[in-house]
């Protein structure tokens, strides 16, 4: 995934002047939340600050700046009926040329962003492990596909690791507190063997497995032969809810994702200070 640190780099070394809009402020009702920001050049923008008469003035304010040779501006935005947006909060805006230390910055942040995504292990990399990997790549996770046959990770997303395992539930031992596990291998046993490696730990967000209520039946009783009837409770079965009965690869990973995202990112804002 191109980051703004990536934008700017670029930019800094085509020797192309750009602009850094932040939201400094964000009051009321908003398109985007106070640290969002997008890089404007001549030509290009890079991010958002959330769409609209909003973004579009900031840019013009941007590339006006950029033909004057400004370094930096602010803006006092409320977005009333005159704006054309009827949010109803006000923003501030501030507007920075890209230097070295502006690159430097948006460095650390990339960084920073990058470790405390949650970590998505999705187990099997079959047709919908794949397309799972696939639809939950753009989003700021750590995405990881774990397949014993390593033949099946190929063609897969540059931002998912791809870890080939003759044993995956082994996998599950070294991964961060707070991660969800997505298990999908082509052997039911293996599912079973997985998903009760990952209700082992307490600290998983979540824990989902791909099949029907006859599969959850059987699952029930493995883990009842363990001992451990009390973890199906935790256990997300089918995943992607039950709203509709589309088994289409693509349909399963766009509901799959869209419920693991809910759960993961709304524990990390409310976890995080």
């Amino acid at each position: 995934m191109t980051t703004l640190h990536d934008t700017a780099r670029a930019a800094l070394a085509e020797a192309q002047p750009a602009t850094l809009v932040t939201v400094e402020t964000a009051l009321g009702s908003t398109p985007r939340e106070a640290g969002a920001c997008m890089l404007v050049t001549a030509g290009t923008v890079s991010g958002t600050i959330g769409g609209g008469r909003l973004e579009f003035d900031a840019i013009d304010k941007a590339r006006r700046m950029i033909a004057a040779g400004e370094a930096a501006g602010t803006s006092d935005v409320p977005l009333g009926p005159e704006l054309g947006q009827c949010c109803g909060g006000r923003v501030g805006l501030s507007f920075r040329r890209v230097d070295d230390k502006v690159r430097e910055e948006l460095g650390k942040a990339a960084e920073l962003e990058r470790q405390i995504r949650p970590a998505v292990l999705i187990f099997g990399a079959g047709h919908t492990g794949r397309a799972l990997a696939a639809a939950l790549a753009p989003l700021p996770l750590a995405v990881s596909l774990i397949d014993s046959r390593p033949d099946t990770l190929a063609g897969i997303p540059e931002d998912v690791r791809c870890v080939a395992a003759a044993m995956p539930e082994a996998v599950i031992e070294d991964a961060p507190p707070g991660a969800a596990y997505v298990v999908m291998t082509h052997e039911h046993s293996l599912d079973f063997l997985v998903a009760a490696a990952a209700l082992a730990r307490a600290d998983s967000a979540y824990v989902g497995m791909i099949g029907s209520a006859t599969k959850r039946a059987r699952f029930r009783r493995h883990l009842a032969e363990e001992g451990r009837e009390s973890d199906e409770a935790r256990l997300t079965l089918p995943i992607g809810g039950a709203a509709l009965r589309d088994k289409r690869p693509a349909v399963i990973a766009a509901l799959a994702a869209a419920e693991i995202a809910t759960c993961l990112l709304k524990h990390q804002e409310e976890t995080m200070p």
